[in-house]
């Protein structure tokens, strides 16, 4: 007999973007492993990203629970404009580019809606939950963030019900890269530290995506913490035909604190300095792009080589993948980043295309390129290395052998960590 299994999740399909996939691949394969998952979602959310064709792959068999929510950014968005738009979407402009109204925004942001704007989900939230759970005799709960306001549900229903609550992580909490952006005042700093400290020693389960994260919280709490990445669910196997020109792709949301200047530069003096590179450069930039970004590739006059093609859906984020010459996989240069494992990085492993991949020193993503094969690690000081990667890889790709095989990598498909999952909650 299968055992229910509740899960309290922010992001669902219609929602495009890397929060989305990570339990929407576990709900598809719970049911394998003995478990029915009952999904319980916002009915009117404010999704930043759309991409209607993920919802596709919800089975029509899952159990789906909508309730309202109430979310200020209709009032937000009426005192900032776009602003708000961008600063939802996870575009923090740089604060010397910050306009009057947009440092306002972030101010609420971070001191008026602790931990975020989702907060007032939490008590309609918990009154329902509480009389479901027990209506349908569920005994495990999980609560997945950020939105980390999501965990303090758990909190709640912990607290006053006989049920296993695991808090799922698939981002860090204060130590997050955009929470010092938020203007967070000594009392705001110091209620989001008392929160985070209260989920992770009320929690009977905690999950995060990597090691440096579950380090994190080992100086919090003393509850077991295991480490499930993100993974793969696409198909495995090189496209037919790539891309004629020798195309470096990022996909994916490139925030101003993401902007890799280094590879900017690198560029710029490749097509000075290497013959024939000027004329088959293409840089294919997928999601969205700060405008940060754009003017520095702008200074470094790569405006002739960009492909800016916006947001696509999923299905076609994975054709381009495997069909471009180079894969760019970039993290914010920061102490506070390297526990980040970018999801897109198994989905590029599995492309067959090579990866540069460029974060902070001591990336927990730096092993997992080395260990499969997949590509090259760099750190933002490494700018000969770079250099050398990206030559190395063009003269490849004149003389036709540019690609990879990819080591090990079944241990990062979704099936497979679905499985690991099946094992805590049994």
């Amino acid at each position: 007999m299968h055992k229910k299994v509740l899960i309290i999740t922010y992001y669902w399909p219609p929602a495009g973007g890397p929060g989305v996939q990570r339990w929407l691949k576990f709900v598809k394969y719970l049911p394998e492993f003995g478990f029915d998952p009952i999904v319980y979602i916002p009915e009117n959310p404010t999704y930043p990203i759309i991409d209607e064709a993920l919802a596709a792959e919800v089975s029509r068999d899952v159990k789906i629970i909508r309730r309202k929510i109430f979310e200020p950014y209709g009032l937000a968005a009426w005192l900032t404009g776009k602003g708000t738009k961008r600063i939802s979407s996870g575009i923090i402009p740089s604060n010397h580019k910050q306009t009057p109204l947009e440092k306002l925004s972030l101010w609420i942001r971070g001191n008026l809606f602790i931990p975020d704007a989702r907060r007032f989900w939490v008590r309609p939230s918990v009154r329902f939950l509480r009389k479901y759970i027990q209506e349908e005799n569920i005994h495990t709960v999980i609560t997945t963030g950020p939105p980390h306001s999501l965990h303090l549900i758990g909190l709640r229903l912990k607290a006053t019900l006989d049920i296993r609550w695991i808090a799922d992580f698939r981002d860090p909490w204060t130590s997050i890269g955009y929470h010092k952006s938020l203007k967070l005042t000594p009392f705001s700093e110091d209620l989001h530290k008392s929160l985070e400290e209260k989920v992770l020693n009320a929690a009977d389960q905690i999950i995060v995506t990597s090691q440096s994260t579950k380090q994190e919280f080992r100086d919090i709490t003393t509850k077991p913490i295991a480490v499930i990445t993100n993974g793969y669910d696409v198909a495995l196997g090189k496209s037919d035909v790539l891309d004629a020109r020798f195309s470096l792709a990022h996909i994916g949301s490139l925030l101003s604190e993401r902007n890799p200047t280094v590879l900017w530069q690198v560029l710029a003096e490749l097509v000075r300095e290497l013959p024939g590179f000027a004329d088959d450069l293409e840089l294919k930039l997928i999601g969205t792009v700060s405008n940060d970004v754009l003017l520095d590739i702008h200074r470094y006059d790569l405006d002739p080589h960009v492909n800016h093609m916006g947001y696509v859906p999923h299905h076609e984020a994975v054709k381009h993948q495997k069909q471009s010459q180079v894969l760019l996989l970039i993290e914010i240069n920061s102490v506070e980043t390297k526990s980040i494992i970018p999801g897109k990085l198994f989905e590029y492993m599995v492309s067959g295309r090579p990866i540069v991949a460029i974060g902070p020193t001591g990336s927990d993503f730096a092993p997992i390129v080395a260990q499969t094969h997949t590509g090259v690690f760099v750190d933002y000081s490494e700018k000969a290395k770079l250099k050398e990667t990206i030559v190395d890889f063009y003269q490849r790709y004149k003389s036709g052998n540019l690609s990879v095989e990819a080591l090990g990598i079944d241990q990062y498909s979704r099936k497979n960590l679905t499985a690991s999952l099946a094992e805590l909650l049994r």
